[in-house]
């Protein structure tokens, strides 16, 4: 049984890397052309949406989204989760409709085809370069004076497995303060069991978001971040305390 397991892990996995480049092949004079012009971010945002709906049907995932607060069409937001596994891109991809553009590690860009049109599309940091760091804050503004949202997973890299919910950084928080955007915490309940960064593990099945009531920043100074950034940590650990 153990030998049946470890085959299917091993056929599922690579199956996992077809589905990430095959729509990305097939789309890709598409997606080429959305990324000419600022301005088309949109179009390219409803392909990867596309793009990110195939990985996760095509894994045997189906998405279960539980909403407290609708979004506006047209508003910008501040979207974070807990981060524990590849699959939070795409699972963050389809569950949200409001183009949005993620801010994360530079090392993404280096894998072959996605990093591509990653490095053209997302704000890209190195968490090691304080110049880096702060020009994430101007990369930021352009594109939320376009009518963007920015996605930030606060835990930054990935955390050990065994950690239920790394402490949060301070970026997303001070960027929603900043720009004076409501911030949207989210819950991803099933990832790390689903498609964990441990290659001989997951299966198919279930993946439960929860789209918390937003955390406004209207009015607020900067000196608030730590309050609303414990907030947020607060209300998605408690999700997950109460799931384990």
């Amino acid at each position: 049984m153990r030998a049946l397991k470890i085959i299917f892990w091993v056929v599922w996995r690579i199956w996992f890397y077809i589905l990430v480049a095959v729509p990305i092949l097939v789309m890709f004079p598409f997606l080429f052309l959305s990324i000419l012009k600022e301005r088309w971010y949109p179009y390219f945002f409803i392909l990867a949406r596309i793009w990110a709906k195939v990985i996760l049907y095509g894994m045997g995932f189906r998405y279960q989204v539980r909403t407290l607060q609708e979004l506006e069409p047209n508003k910008s937001y501040m979207f974070i989760a807990n981060h524990t596994s590849m699959t939070d891109i795409m699972l963050m991809l389809a569950t949200v409709r409001n183009p949005f553009v993620f801010v994360g590690k530079k090392e993404l860009a280096k894998i072959p085809l996605f990093g591509f049109f990653y490095k053209r599309t997302s704000i890209l940091v190195d968490r090691g370069n304080q110049k880096s760091r702060m020009a994430v804050y101007e990369r930021a503004q352009r594109r939320l004076n376009m009518g963007l949202s920015i996605c930030i997973f606060p835990e930054g890299g990935v955390p050990d497995e065994s950690v239920l919910l790394d402490e949060f950084k301070d970026g997303a928080f001070r960027l929603a303060i900043e720009h004076q955007i409501p911030i949207v915490p989210m819950t991803f309940f099933d990832n790390k069991e689903r498609f964990s960064y441990t290659f001989l593990s997951g299966s198919p099945g279930k993946m439960r978001v929860k789209i918390h009531p937003f955390i406004e920043t209207q009015g607020l100074p900067l000196e608030a971040k730590k309050d609303i950034k414990e907030q947020a940590r607060q209300l998605i650990l408690t999700d997950l305390q109460e799931n384990d």
